[in-house]
């Protein structure tokens, strides 16, 4: 197979190829350009203008990194082994799972001990707790990754994990024709 170099007479023959191409290579410099003429100078303003600017870049990644609640857990085990949790599956006191009383049921949670900063991600499967005061019961196995298994109730702090995008995919409009 030789390659062919396209001209303006393929323009044509190819659907109008060529012209795309040339089309978007020129809206493509053409932005290019005009990003680079919306920056403006690089170093204006004074000290205390980046400082300000550094301030505001802290204050936002604060607002996203505020957690869901702050509150005490405890954590249940196997008396409820076996049993249907909310969701309907069997309560596995050794599975990474927790019951919440609002958050949807499949919602991934990530719960940090506060006393010693350990951390893991788990799936709500269940409603719970039923003792005031208290905003999330952790299973067994949860308890003994957070370390708090001896003591029974730990002050935590939750964050809501947002579920990864799956990868792009591309379709297909044909089969694709392989060469001999």
């Amino acid at each position: 197979m030789t390659a062919r170099i396209l001209t303006e007479e393929d323009d044509f023959d190819n659907g109008g190829d060529l012209m795309r191409k040339r089309t978007a290579q020129a809206l493509t410099l053409a932005l290019l350009v005009g990003l680079g003429a919306a920056q403006g100078p690089t170093r204006t303003g004074s000290a205390d203008q980046h400082a300000a600017a550094a301030t505001n870049k802290a204050a936002v990644q604060a607002l996203k990194t505020r957690p869901y609640q702050v509150g005490t857990a405890s954590w249940y085990g196997e008396y409820f082994e076996g049993r249907p949790t909310a969701s309907g599956e069997p309560y596995d006191m050794y599975d990474l799972t927790a019951a919440h009383p609002t958050l949807p049921l499949g919602t991934y949670v990530k719960v940090t001990n506060l006393r010693n900063r350990r951390a893991v991600v788990v799936r709500i499967n269940d409603r719970g707790p039923v003792v005031p005061g208290r905003i999330i019961d952790v299973s067994y196995n949860t308890a003994k990754v957070l370390k708090f298994d001896a003591q029974g109730i730990q002050r935590v702090r939750l964050d809501v994990v947002q579920p990864k995008k799956p990868a792009p995919t591309m379709a297909l409009l044909r089969e694709p024709v392989l060469e001999r």
